[in-house]
């Protein structure tokens, strides 16, 4: 066992552990040397290419876990959402869900296989590191953002416009997509996957009242295709008030951003469930000992509690340096076990 996992099932480790969002990517030369030479998703679709950059973050950091390399959006393809990627602008996605007749298109369950080079990258991970690794998927609530916004997007009125306007529209897409998104955690944990998490980064345009009726059941019906057969993270961001609502959707870990008190929130949150943050990503740009106070304040805070994995708030920023990276793994560590 390791204090990774340990953690996630809340019992007395000799340390925090820690990992963090995007930890392999633009910031690390390494990964611009891979990228220089292939597109990102070509680097997504070819599993050795994968399995090395999910290496390097943990051999160039020392976290004590590892996601493997891929996107979000992959799942997008077997569903008949194709999208690029480019360069400058980031996903696009190439006809936006918009009508209720592409909805009906839509395929009701996946097939797995289109998406097994996720799957050969987990293999060869689990092969390559000695630390848990940790495999992943959208939310049902940013993925259909995604596809019906077609890139990103600030105000989501697209997206709420069919929330909004058309029921029924939109609930026979979110249970497409989360009928997909438990097929392919389940592949991911039978693939090796240790711990399953699903990012809701979009999530917090919402307010509460709208979660509970357009998002939870989804969420939680994704949750329970894997429930018991690995911990999972339930991570959102941008309104702390929904919190309470991701953890009755599910999760054995709750991913928290830095907008709220980590102690607080897991006091609202109760001990029967294991927080996961909350240090803002741009303390990876602060002096170093401003970096470090900050983050010994959330692990003063969360002291004595079992079930803590520290993180940030949200992603690694591209501008943020290896080397401030590492320094606060090293540190968290040393604190953790002093």
């Amino acid at each position: 066992m390791s204090v990774f996992l340990d953690a996630l099932h809340r019992r007395p480790t000799s340390h925090t552990p820690i990992w963090l969002m995007r930890q392999a990517g633009r910031y690390q030369a390494s990964y611009q040397a891979i990228r220089s030479k292939v597109e990102f998703l070509e680097l997504c679709k070819t599993p050795e290419l994968a399995c090395q950059v999910t290496f390097d973050a943990v051999d160039q950091l020392g976290v004590d876990a590892a996601i493997i390399f891929a996107d979000i959006l992959l799942i997008l393809e077997p569903l008949g959402i194709p999208f690029s990627f480019e360069k400058g602008h980031g996903p696009k996605i190439h006809t936006p869900i918009r009508t209720a007749a592409q909805v009906d298109a839509m395929p009701n369950s996946i097939d797995v296989e289109s998406l097994g080079y996720v799957m050969e990258a987990i293999k060869l991970a689990r092969r390559a590191i000695d630390v848990p690794l940790i495999g992943f998927a959208g939310a049902p609530f940013t993925l259909a953002s995604y596809a019906i916004e077609g890139a990103g997007s600030k105000n989501y009125f697209a997206t709420k416009k069919i929330m909004y306007g058309d029921e029924g529209m939109w609930r026979a897409l979110m249970e497409k997509f989360s009928t997909a998104l438990g097929q392919y955690l389940n592949a991911q944990i039978d693939a090796g996957a240790q711990c399953i998490q699903i990012f809701d980064s979009w999530v917090g345009c919402l307010s509460p009242a709208d979660y509970r009726r357009f998002v939870l059941p989804y969420s939680r019906k994704v949750l329970a295709a894997v429930k018991g057969r690995v911990p999972t993270i339930h991570f959102g961001t941008g309104n702390p008030s929904l919190y309470p609502l991701l953890k009755e959707a599910g999760g054995t870990t709750i991913g928290v951003d830095w907008r709220t008190p980590i102690d607080e929130m897991w006091d609202t949150l109760g001990d029967d469930v294991g927080v996961m943050g909350n240090l803002e990503p741009a303390m990876l740009l602060a002096p170093r000992e401003v970096m470090n106070a900050r983050a010994s304040e959330i692990l003063r805070r969360t002291q004595g509690r079992r079930g803590h994995i520290f993180n940030l708030g949200h992603g690694i920023m591209p501008t943020a340096t290896v080397a401030q990276t590492k320094a606060l793994v090293d540190h968290v560590h040393e604190v953790s076990s002093g």
